[in-house]
């Protein structure tokens, strides 16, 4: 059973993240994708970020017309911070050895893989599924394998998903009084507005 799995913050989910997570499924013949929201992530601490609990609702409005889709607390039930490595294996221990799991990141987020906590560990657990951003050049890939031995096996390039929007546009255009229409769901947008969240940064 091949899992993809797609962590973040979410902050708050958008378009992007749905695309690039159907693209995803679509391609390496995912039975399904896992959101996961982060708990405290470590690489964000110098940014407050939203409580979990409305991070979670917005992913859950954002997934729920698509079957192949689910959400996962088990960052947010965690002492923080969060790491992908435990993340990886709680949903290892709950879904069982059967799960073959493609971790979903970004081509920067690969390039910085060296300084994640135990990255051996975690290709022996996943395949990581890199996507491109606009923003972001070509990643040398021999450098990396040089820092982790084996990773070039173990890495999926998906090209032709680049899609440029980010958390931090949508928390911007809000705190500016701009619409947000075509970003996220019609729904997220909707909750974002009730909840009144980031209406001041």
């Amino acid at each position: 059973m091949n899992i993809g799995v797609l962590g973040g913050t979410f902050d708050p989910i958008h378009i992007g993240h749905l695309i690039v997570a159907e693209e995803a499924r679509l391609r390496l013949g995912l039975s399904q994708v896992i959101f996961v929201p982060a708990g405290e992530p470590w690489l964000k601490e110098h940014r407050i970020i939203s409580l979990g609990e409305h991070r979670l609702e917005m992913i859950r409005l954002a997934i729920v017309s698509n079957p192949s889709f689910r959400a996962s607390t088990v960052d947010l039930e965690r002492p923080s911070p969060s790491y992908t490595v435990d993340t990886l294996t709680d949903l290892k221990r709950e879904l069982g050895e059967e799960a073959d799991f493609y971790f979903i990141l970004g081509l920067d987020a690969l390039a910085e893989f060296s300084t994640w906590r135990e990255p051996e560990r975690i290709l022996e657990m996943c395949r990581l599924v890199a996507v491109k951003r606009p923003e972001v050049r070509d990643l040398d890939l021999e450098s990396l394998e040089r820092s982790i031995p084996g990773i070039s096996r173990r890495a999926i390039i998906l090209d032709n998903t680049q899609i440029g929007i980010s958390s931090s546009e949508i928390r911007e255009r809000l705190a500016n009084g701009l619409p947000i229409r075509y970003l996220v769901p019609d729904a997220v947008e909707r909750y974002i507005r009730e909840q009144g969240l980031y209406a001041s940064l």
